[in-house]
């Protein structure tokens, strides 16, 4: 809360100046005022502001950031407090102090040592290698580094080492009207085609008409269905922080699909598949459809393409409780196994680069589960997906 102030007032240039911050800082710790917004007020006020022409800017500011409170306990209550979580100090290691620093050793080492330091520790903690806070190489907190940890309070992915992320972020919905750069995508989606005269005849038959008026000596016209693409597809978007840099991709998949597939179906995930997915990103907590109920409701003659990075920690797929959002009763592996059980047409693009493939240890488990069927998101990968699903 206090950080942010500091840089709104920067933003909207007041010149307050870092010293000033912390003479702040040392007043609250001092407990100088009652713990209330008004006092509070005058108090920063008196430390930050030095010219009366920035009066009016302060006073903005102020009623910006601390809008709805009126004591500064107030706010949404959390078992961390988020001044432990606020990022002060970013550490940056170089490769030889990364390889120095040790994973805990597995989940249930992780998930102890996570309640064994919230039950010892008693204030902030900001660097080091122990407590929660920020920075540091702690396991726990954020904007730090470890090759295994509980990434807690931290704004989006920076290290990708994380097992397991305690924070809220909000996902947009894939756009479906995005202009194609090429139109190569949709060519490759082609591939996937099963012709069929279905529904009602309300298409001029031209040669039938043609033949029947010759031999009925007037015109007969004769009607037909319209010939569509019979084939059926279920698509699962991953919308995982690391899919964030391939979002243009997915969505230029997206609406090539759209156009090429009228029977087509469409689902979101967070990582990995578990028991409930969702069409909306942003009503993805309140409006989840259960998965078994989209395995129940989709037949067996669906294609099933899933699209994602696939990389995520192991646990996520082959632990409960592994979900960096949730706490999941069933595995994602176990869930992934269920669906290609049933749909044997199962494929999985993946916008990653091929040649990061084998140093994913997740990708590979995904990989493994979907019987090799896993392609890149390249127009060659494309083809010999679509090449795939079509001998189902």
């Amino acid at each position: 809360m206090f950080v942010n102030f500091f840089h709104e007032l920067k933003n909207a240039n007041v010149p307050v100046s870092l010293r000033e911050y912390l003479s702040l800082l040392e007043a609250l710790d001092s407990q100088v005022i009652q713990n209330e917004v008004t006092e509070f007020y005058y108090l920063s006020k008196a430390a930050l502001v030095k010219d009366e022409r920035n009066l009016d800017k302060f006073d903005q500011v102020f009623g910006t950031v601390f809008k709805g409170l009126e004591s500064l306990g107030d706010g949404e209550v959390s078992e961390i407090p988020e001044d432990w979580l606020q990022t002060l100090t970013e550490k940056f290691l170089s490769e030889e102090e990364k390889a120095e620093i040790e994973a805990l050793g597995g989940w249930e080492k992780i998930m102890e040592e996570l309640k064994k330091r919230l039950e010892e520790q008693e204030k902030r903690h900001e660097g080091g290698n122990k407590w929660i806070g920020t920075g540091g190489t702690s396991p726990f907190g954020s904007d730090g580094y470890n090759p295994e940890g509980v990434r807690i309070g931290q704004d989006k992915n920076k290290n990708f080492k994380a097992v397991k992320v305690w924070d809220k972020r909000e996902y947009k919905n894939l756009d479906d009207s995005v202009e194609l750069g090429t139109r190569n995508i949709k060519v490759a989606l082609r591939r996937l085609r099963q012709f069929a005269r279905d529904g009602e005849a309300d298409m001029l038959d031209i040669d039938d008409t043609i033949k029947s008026t010759a031999n009925a000596g007037y015109l007969d016209i004769k009607m037909i269905a319209e010939r569509r693409n019979k084939v059926k597809v279920l698509v699962f978007f991953d919308i995982g922080g690391s899919m964030d840099p391939h979002i243009r991709l997915c969505e230029e998949l997206f609406s090539a699909a759209r156009s090429e597939f009228k029977n087509m179906e469409y689902f979101y995930f967070h990582n990995c598949l578990y028991e409930g997915v969702w069409k909306d990103n942003n009503r993805r907590h309140n409006e989840k459809m259960d998965t078994w109920d989209v395995l129940h409701t989709y037949g067996s003659d669906y294609k099933i393409i899933f699209v994602g990075d696939a990389s995520m920690s192991p646990y996520e797929i082959t632990y409960e409780g592994g979900s960096v959002e949730h706490w999941n009763e069933e595995a994602g592996a176990l869930w992934l196994k269920r669906l290609t059980d049933i749909y044997e047409s199962a494929i999985w693009l993946n916008p990653l680069g091929e040649r990061y493939w084998e140093h994913t240890a997740s990708l590979q488990i995904i990989k493994q589960i979907f019987s090799d069927r896993m392609y890149p998101l390249t127009i060659q990968g494309l083809d010999e997906a679509m090449r795939e699903l079509s001998r189902g």
